[in-house]
């Protein structure tokens, strides 16, 4: 079985979260979803459970940040081409997150922007094109 990743994020708006992240192109799990929760595919191995303030809280002691003014991660997304790094970009600008919170960057062979969701969590689609890497690290 392969192994796959579940982020727990902390959410206000629980709805307004939840049409974010499908803005993105999650995929809600109604299965593993409820008025608290939405558990949203990204792809086979890796989901976002977004959680209410209040439920996030049972799996803590400690206090939950708000993401607009403290950063605890950089969630970092392998992104197929450039051109769906713009795109997953400006879907988060449309659905309320903030675009190009740092210069996107472009070093030829990775190309990377970097959003924030409306709860403040970063997030950097990155696409790299192997080919021109290995390339790159042959002529050295």
């Amino acid at each position: 079985m392969a192994k796959m990743i579940f982020l727990n994020l902390p959410v206000r708006d629980l709805a307004a979260a939840t049409r974010f992240y499908e803005a993105i192109g999650c995929v809600r799990n109604e299965q593993f979803s409820d008025h608290q929760t939405s558990s949203m595919v990204w792809s086979d191995t890796i989901n976002f459970h977004l959680m209410t303030h209040a439920y996030y809280g049972t799996f803590t002691s400690k206090p939950i940040a708000d993401g607009h003014q403290t950063s605890a991660m950089l969630i970092a997304l392998s992104i197929d081409s450039r051109e769906e790094v713009d795109a997953i970009v400006e879907a988060a600008k449309s659905a309320g997150g903030r675009a190009d919170i740092r210069e996107p960057q472009d070093m030829g062979f990775m190309y990377l922007r970097t959003f924030e969701d409306p709860d403040g969590h970063l997030f950097e689609p990155v696409w790299m094109n192997p080919a021109a890497m290995m390339g790159e690290q042959d002529a050295q």
